[in-house]
């Protein structure tokens, strides 16, 4: 009979340790915050229509934005495609910001931010783009480096920079 007892109480144990360990394991994301990475930042400039490229092919437009990059008088922007993914609950509003420095008239160099609300991301990644344009874009000038960052709320989760940065 004492065999039995003591063949429930381990039983007992062991479910009591494993309630604990879950309640536990539970607590621990429950809490965590978000995590992220900024993948890819891909800038692009606009003709004077506003395309970056002519065709769908890859080719096409990297060949389209070699003819652009050599002739600046047929600019009207840039635009910036960030690659960028999340996981996790956040415990604050999500942010993706875009520094860049340029140098304008004058050699006088020129550094923007720019800034999207975005939202929390799922298993897959995403995309977002930023539009330099108009007056912006010329009082920004030839771009010499940047920067994309993921932020939740005022803490930095994922980064992305050119060379130069």
């Amino acid at each position: 009979m004492s065999i039995g007892i003591s063949k429930w109480q381990s039983v007992g144990r062991r479910t009591l340790l494993a309630l604990v360990l879950l309640a536990a394991l539970g607590l621990a994301f429950a809490s965590s915050a978000a995590t992220g990475k900024v993948i890819k930042v891909l800038p692009q400039f606009l003709d004077l229509k506003g395309r970056h490229a002519i065709s769908p092919s890859l080719y096409d437009r990297d060949a389209y934005q070699a003819q652009l990059r050599a002739k600046p008088e047929e600019r009207s922007g840039l635009r910036f495609d960030v690659h960028w993914k999340s996981s996790g609950r956040p415990l604050g509003a999500l942010k993706l910001r875009l520094e860049v420095r340029g140098v304008s008239r004058g050699n006088f160099p020129k550094e923007m931010t720019f800034e999207k609300q975005v939202a929390a991301g799922s298993w897959f990644s995403t995309w977002t783009n930023f539009r330099i344009t108009g007056e912006t874009y010329r009082e920004l000038g030839d771009v010499t480096s940047w920067r994309a960052t993921l932020w939740e709320e005022d803490r930095l989760i994922g980064e992305q920079k050119s060379f130069l940065w």
